[in-house]
């Protein structure tokens, strides 16, 4: 979904009341591809479905604000919890904001995301079953690859994130996912190679 205008412009006071209430930044200041790039979790049930989103907000080169919704999953995939990584459990990304965290580089490797650069914090499932444990007392802080990136370029549309994600936030969509990063290109190329990922859940947004 993209929005351009007073519809965009709606959403994206919206979002900053929510953001601005949890003491985090909401980036404007007047300027072209100044981004606010958005995770939006649904529930903090196991699904193992591309059911969250990430939403783009800005303004483009005449000022006028943009709005973008991108389905994606914010949570590891049933692979992660059953067979975690790492020792210490699978990686479920902590709600917050994380200022400067991200660079454009290759993910592993192969092609062009968000990657993370500066510590995040996760919660720690290692009971391999189903659920979702969001305990605070698991909570892991440091650099562990939790990258914004794609699902398979094989398929128009990915329905099981599966192995996609052991804590990357990760899009359903390749069209979607390219047409993200064009757009982050654009920012780069305004602001340098930094990028602030934001983490919410879909309760704050209906609290506004």
């Amino acid at each position: 979904m993209k929005l351009v205008g007073k519809n965009a412009e709606i959403l994206a006071n919206h979002y900053k009341l929510c953001l601005e209430k949890k003491g985090y930044a909401f980036f404007d200041k007047n300027k072209a591809y100044n981004l606010n790039i958005i995770g939006v979790r649904k529930n903090d049930k196991f699904t193992n479905k591309f059911d969250d989103k990430i939403v783009l907000i800005y303004r483009d080169d005449y000022k006028v604000w943009n709005f973008h919704e991108f389905s994606v999953t914010t949570d590891p995939g049933e692979a992660a919890l059953v067979d975690p990584m790492n020792p210490k459990g699978a990686a479920i990304l902590v709600p917050g904001q994380y200022r400067g965290a991200y660079e454009m580089d290759l993910h592993r490797g192969k092609y062009l995301a968000l990657c993370q650069r500066k510590p995040v914090s996760v919660y720690r499932d290692n009971d391999k079953d189903k659920r979702y444990d969001l305990k605070d007392k698991t909570i892991d802080t440091g650099l562990f690859g939790i990258n914004i990136h794609k699902s398979s370029d094989k398929r128009k549309y990915t329905k099981y994130v599966n192995s996609w994600s052991h804590g990357c936030q990760v899009f359903a969509s390749s069209k979607e996912y390219y047409e993200f990063m064009d757009i982050c290109e654009i920012s780069k190329d305004n602001f340098g190679n930094s990028f602030t990922y934001t983490l919410i859940e879909k309760r704050d947004l209906d609290d506004i």
